[in-house]
């Protein structure tokens, strides 16, 4: 799968890392409705560290659609609030 993390850049990233991301995704959405600012921040974190960690980063001229778009690291709960969907930021 394709994951984007605005203003940085595209990373491949093996399907089996999806459980994971969609733990860590959780966490923020959870973060976010409680309003809890410090964990919405480390949830963030977590979840770009482990696409950055675990994904292969693509050039920045390739043209391939993301499956998944993640906010900047420092985007703020509100940014990150329109940005959610029923599934999250990252879908099941």
């Amino acid at each position: 799968m394709i994951v984007r993390i605005l203003g940085e850049g595209q990373w491949e990233l093996d399907e089996a890392h999806l459980e994971p991301l969609n733990a860590l995704d959780t966490a923020v959405e959870q973060a976010i409705e409680t309003g809890d600012q410090a964990a919405f921040a480390k949830g963030l974190v977590a979840l770009l560290d482990v696409v950055r960690q675990q994904g292969t980063r693509l050039e920045d001229d390739s043209l391939e659609d993301s499956d998944v778009i993640l906010p900047m690291s420092d985007a703020t709960l509100e940014e990150v609030r329109v940005l959610l969907t029923d599934e999250g930021l990252v879908p099941d």
